[in-house]
């Protein structure tokens, strides 16, 4: 009797059905493939309606960074996102929060802090992203994962993971060093199912410029994408790099051609020390939720427009889609260029920011 072939989807049910049998390493090493395969091919179908739905209408945000945990377990001098002293947002608020951005019609949710992995509701956090449809992502400086809680991120539903990484050897500008994180991005590549985005950084005080290409290829060699990163100055605007910095830099874009598809052109004039001429939708297409529940356009320019998200609807989206920001020219916060990207050649701004009513300060600073 010939012996049945069975197909990869086939499979795939086959190992699921039978996910709690004893097997050899070879087993569950295919059985750990596939399953990143399909989540990888579903996120992937998932991007490409928010990419078709982003096209069609401009009167929804695309992404939303929501902050339910404001302090960090770290101190780095050159960020203004955190504090040492704040108590979680409570996980009702936080749902309450994600469900007004499912109705504004949010695709993308990212957490942010401080510290995310600080709140002890985050995997509800997660799982609550998912149950309303949207794309779940985090930031985290990773000191606190472990196989447990990476574990538990993959039944949450994660769909993203980055940890920024600033040297190999930890120092007074940052504790975030390979030396100190290698053995957590060991733990991902062994057990995460969701993609996971090593940044390394160049600027901002950085000593070793030497050490992004080191965290690159690290990055790359255990199967993460690789992004490089310009740290901004105190208040998100352009900081040009040193000539040292600059070489790092194209060298890590020309390695990240092979590893990762990353939109960040915008960063070769920040190189230079040139500013960009691009249309910022915050506001609009990318919304940053703090942790009192206000919109505001970006981590750094909190206090602009700081209105209750509860209170903001299709008319505020609107009319920041169209909004000129005087912060653009010189700003460094990649996540927001890279939103603004899909509107690049339609909707001229036509309303002056400088004349629209603002509440609070240019920058409210956190600490």
């Amino acid at each position: 009797m010939r012996p049945v072939a069975l197909r990869n989807s086939e499979l795939l049910l086959f190992l699921w059905f039978n996910r709690n049998l004893r097997m050899p390493d070879e087993a569950k090493s295919l059985r750990r493939t596939l399953r990143r395969r399909w989540r990888a091919a579903h996120l992937r179908a998932r991007e490409l309606r928010m990419i078709s739905k982003g096209l069609v209408s401009t009167d929804h945000p695309i992404l939303a960074h929501i902050i339910p945990m404001r302090r960090c377990n770290l101190a780095c001098t050159y960020c203004n996102e955190y504090d040492d002293r704040s108590k979680p947002v409570p996980l009702e608020a936080v749902c309450q929060r994600l469900e007004l951005l499912a109705a504004l019609g949010t695709t993308i949710i990212t957490i942010s802090g401080g510290e995310p992995l600080l709140h002890p509701g985050l995997d509800q956090i997660v799982a609550h992203i998912r149950r309303q449809r949207m794309i779940a992502g985090m930031i985290t400086n990773g000191y606190l994962l472990t196989a447990e809680r990476i574990q538990r991120l993959n039944r949450a539903g994660l769909d993203h993971l980055q940890i920024s990484i600033d040297n190999v050897t930890p120092d007074d500008v940052s504790k975030k060093s390979l030396k100190v994180l290698d053995k957590k991005l060991q733990l991902l590549a062994e057990h995460a199912d969701f993609h996971v985005n090593i940044n390394s950084v160049v600027g901002g005080g950085i000593r070793n410029p030497q050490d992004a290409l080191v965290v690159g290829k690290r990055a790359v060699e255990l199967g993460f994408t690789s992004t490089v990163g310009i740290i901004h100055d105190g208040t998100g605007q352009l900081q040009p790099l040193s000539p040292a910095e600059r070489e790092v830099y194209g060298a890590m874009r020309g390695m990240a051609k092979s590893s990762y598809a990353q939109i960040n052109y915008f960063q070769d004039n920040i190189a230079h020390g040139r500013e960009n001429r691009w249309r910022c939708r915050a506001g609009a297409r990318y919304l940053y939720i703090c942790e009192e529940g206000l919109v505001h356009y970006c981590s750094q320019q909190r206090g602009y427009p700081a209105k209750p998200l509860a209170e903001y609807s299709v008319a505020d989206i609107r009319r920041e889609f169209l909004t000129e920001k005087s912060c653009a020219p010189r700003c460094t916060v990649a996540c927001v260029h890279q939103v603004s990207y899909i509107d690049f050649w339609r909707a001229p701004q036509t309303i002056d920011s400088a004349s629209m009513p603002q509440t609070g300060d240019r920058l409210v600073q956190i600490r």
